[in-house]
């Protein structure tokens, strides 16, 4: 087995067999009710109350479960206060909040798991909501701070009237979740609904990956109040409102194609397409002044952005779908079945034909117009339609060669032989 000190060298892939290798040799696997997993980076002022309400919770409850703290790589003598108050330790050399939280998912021996910081601004001396929820069927349990009460000092005002309502209602308008705190600190999930989620994050986003994965993944969700208390910390904390903030809402539009690419790039071909043809006819006068070639001009760039934007985002999909990123989605499958390699030939063939025939028409017409500034302002409004077509026909042929690479891993390999019309050949 490689040494955990050496992760550093290795690539995030080898970085993950040698931490699960270090922990599957580590711990030998016994089974329980649920497991409590805390990250933990320098936090030796409020690690040992956090484990002693733990304690206290789970023998008050007659709850078979264990205690596990995911350290990301503390030198405040955090370590040896878990060892001696008797949780488990994990050492998770990847920094980030996410990294502790998916290793220390990963190592835990609960068929559920309930995760909370370890500053003490989360009490856990009553997680019988979490557990009852999770008993009840549920796959993923969030605690929301904002029905069970912000305590003063407790959260900035920035994180508390700006970032979290903002980017919550960014993570329901995108994902369509139910879950109404994205990034309250407290939850609870099953274990199998852990392995189906394949959480790749490492930062602060975790959070915001969970909600969004359990969402498209269809899992049971429901919340339960939570109160936030001031942490009992006396140095800054570690997270970065700013920093973090923006992590959140990158990862929400990255995951989102819809939202990132879609909807603005059909926005601006449709608008491009609607001012273009307006503008085909000649000049169009919109109170003072006369809109012409020059606009019509910039109708054709929004209508070539709006198209490559419609196009990345067919290609985000079908990447991250193949990459495990989205859950596989059938109606992306019956688009493959219908739109094929040949069928994007044929239509970007098209696009170019009419395109040259286009310019053909308007060198022609140049020609014969005694090139006078009339006649330039005439042949440019055959131009310009001719150039986008042109450009539409190469991108899409070029399109569809990639969408035909990008879609070999789309296509289902699941399909039982008997079912290949190969039957004969195995009787």
């Amino acid at each position: 087995m490689k040494n955990l000190a050496s992760l550093d060298a290795q690539s995030p892939f080898e970085q993950e067999a040698t931490i699960a290798a270090g922990m599957h040799i580590a711990t030998a696997p016994r089974s329980c009710e649920l497991s409590i997993v805390m990250p933990c980076l320098n936090e030796a002022e409020t690690l040992e109350t956090c484990i002693k309400k733990a304690q206290t919770w789970l023998a008050e409850a007659a709850c078979d479960g264990e205690i596990l703290i995911a350290d990301n790589g503390s030198s405040d003598g955090s370590i040896e206060i878990a060892n001696r108050c008797g949780a488990r330790v994990v050492h998770v050399p990847v920094r980030g909040y996410g990294a502790a939280l998916y290793y220390g998912s990963r190592a835990a021996f609960g068929r559920f798991v309930i995760i909370g910081d370890s500053d003490d601004s989360y009490d856990f001396s009553d997680l019988s909501p979490f557990l009852e929820q999770l008993r009840a069927g549920n796959d993923l349990v969030m605690g929301n701070r904002f029905l069970g009460g912000i305590k003063p000092g407790a959260m900035p005002w920035k994180n508390r009237y700006v970032g979290n309502p903002i980017l919550t209602w960014i993570g329901r308008l995108f994902f369509h979740s139910k879950a109404r705190d994205f990034h309250c600190g407290l939850r609870g999930y099953t274990r199998e609904a852990f392995e189906r989620m394949n959480l790749r994050t490492t930062g602060m986003e975790f959070a915001s990956e969970m909600v969004i994965k359990a969402t498209l993944l269809g899992l049971r969700i429901t919340e339960v109040p939570t109160v936030l208390s001031r942490d009992g910390r006396s140095r800054a904390p570690h997270l970065r409102p700013w920093r973090d903030g923006w992590r959140h809402l990158r990862f929400m539009l990255v995951y989102s194609p819809r939202w990132l690419f879609l909807y603005p790039g059909a926005f601006l071909a449709t608008a491009g397409l609607l001012v273009g043809g307006w503008l085909l006819g000649g000049p169009r006068r919109v109170g003072p002044a006369a809109l012409d070639v020059h606009t019509l001009l910039y109708a054709a760039v929004a209508v070539l952005l709006g198209y490559q934007a419609i196009l990345f985002a067919v290609f985000a999909r079908i990447f991250a779908m193949t990459h495990g990123l989205l859950p596989m989605h059938r109606r992306m499958e019956r688009v493959f079945e219908h739109l094929t390699l040949e069928t994007g030939l044929a239509l970007g063939l098209v696009l170019l034909i009419a395109g040259l025939g286009a310019s053909l028409g308007a060198f022609i017409a140049w020609r014969g117009s005694g090139y006078g500034p009339l006649s330039v302002q005439h042949t440019l409004r055959l131009v310009i339609p001719a150039a986008l077509s042109i450009t539409l026909g190469a991108q899409t042929i070029f399109a569809s060669f990639f969408l035909s690479v990008l879609g070999l891993g789309v296509r289902r390999l699941d399909i039982p032989l008997e079912h290949s019309g190969r039957e004969s050949v195995h009787k």
